[in-house]
């Protein structure tokens, strides 16, 4: 079997789903994100003959969800409300099956603090960093891990990260940090290559190099910028490329992670990798990373949704 050959789930018929429920919107700082992954999924799913509603999800979910009848949950949800667990827990006690992991990984992987601690308890490479806290002394910080970039917890699309080389720079990045998050921690720029991985079901999808105008991969630079490149499969040495797929694997499951999501990377000038965070509801609009691998497998963008589904329905 090739390497770029992938073994499909879906067997062809959209009445094995019922009615699809495709949660987007929210109301974390990722909304606009969601609302556009969320159009495009239920496109998807109803040009593939699927019973597929959208829903919108406010600020009294629960309720909301309560009244509404599904048969099955497409998360199209980013960010704080619809990636921590939350959304997902809930489901739990409804008996509705969702797309993508349950509600203890995904809590988890929200959290980067406590996603970097798991992976090294498991000997997987992270950057080293340091928690931020009100009398953290930032000389230590800079003197500790050199340049940095400093990290709300538990935010995702790149709000409110920045980069710090400086005191004056360090204590503007907190600063700035704490706006989404009081949260907050300080990680240890790797200079090199940045990769993202998917994973769908058991199979990773080929790594995607990311090459950049920005400073770093922001939140212009990955919805709005036209100017990044993203090069699939990454030109890499096929061993590297290798151990680049095997190690996004293992922390994708050190997780706990289920169904699909994409694990970001950095490759230093030395060769070496390091995994800076897991995303459970990966992006789906034109600039998103997951669609791109799939392609590269011969999955189109309904392919990869139907999949998606299918995965996460057996699950």
């Amino acid at each position: 079997m090739s390497a770029n050959t992938y073994v499909r789930h879906y067997k062809g018929d959209p009445s094995v789903f019922g009615k699809v429920a495709v949660l987007y919107g929210g109301t974390s700082a990722e909304r606009s994100v969601s609302l556009e992954s969320g159009e495009a999924i239920l496109r998807a799913l109803q040009g593939a003959g699927v019973h597929a509603v959208g829903i919108d999800v406010g600020a009294s979910a629960c309720e909301q969800l309560m009244a509404a009848d599904f048969d099955c949950a497409f998360i199209g949800l980013h960010g704080v409300g619809g990636e921590d667990g939350k959304i997902q827990a809930f489901l739990d006690l409804k008996g509705v099956p969702y797309t993508g992991s349950d509600h203890a990984a995904s809590a988890l992987a929200m959290n980067k603090l406590h996603t970097k601690q798991v992976w090294q308890s498991w000997g997987l490479p992270t950057p080293p960093y340091i928690r931020l806290e009100d009398d953290t002394a930032l000389e230590t910080v800079l003197d500790t891990l050199g340049h940095v970039f400093v990290k709300p917890v538990h935010e995702g699309s790149s709000y409110g990260i920045s980069p710090a080389r400086s005191i004056e720079e360090l204590a503007r990045a907190a600063t700035n940090a704490r706006q989404f998050d009081q949260d907050v921690i300080a990680e240890k720029l790797i200079h090199g290559d940045e990769f993202s991985v998917a994973v769908l079901g058991e199979t990773v999808l080929p790594p995607i190099q990311i090459k950049m105008h920005a400073e770093f991969y922001d939140f212009n630079a990955k919805y709005v910028s036209d100017s990044t490149e993203y090069i699939c499969p990454a030109p890499i040495e096929a061993d590297a490329l290798a151990l680049m797929k095997g190690i996004a694997l293992k922390a994708f499951k050190a997780v706990g992670c289920t169904s699909w999501g994409r694990v970001d990377f950095m490759r230093n000038h030395s060769g070496e990798f390091f995994l800076l965070e897991v995303n459970t509801v990966p992006g789906m609009t034109s600039h998103s990373l997951v669609p791109m691998a799939a392609k590269e497998m011969g999955l189109s963008f309904a392919d990869l949704v139907l999949e998606v589904l299918s995965i996460s329905v057996a699950k």
